[in-house]
């Protein structure tokens, strides 16, 4: 299931001026956007694989680029939740 205003908050920030704001301070940005407590802790605690499952892929990396998060770091964190979720599911 997505989440519409974590997806507008990613779809916002492809303005340069937005993306840098979100850079310099994040909360400020966040307040703009009724987000639950759950997805506003995933967003400040860079949890790639919780937020996975919330948004477009597409939106998602290119929030990750947007916040400044190396793409190989962004690329590993991916790899390791959906080998967590696989593992999950084996239990």
């Amino acid at each position: 299931m997505t989440d519409y205003w974590l997806s507008k908050l990613f779809f916002d920030l492809q303005t340069p001026a937005r993306a840098a704001a979100y850079r310099a301070d994040r909360a400020s940005v966040l307040k703009d956007y009724p987000l639950s407590p759950e997805v506003r802790a995933a967003v400040m605690a860079d949890d790639v694989g919780y937020l996975a499952r919330l948004v477009n892929p597409y939106l998602l990396r290119f929030y990750f680029v947007s916040a400044g998060m190396p793409d190989a770091e962004f690329i590993g964190k991916l790899r390791a939740s959906a080998q967590g979720a696989g593992k999950a599911g084996h239990g």
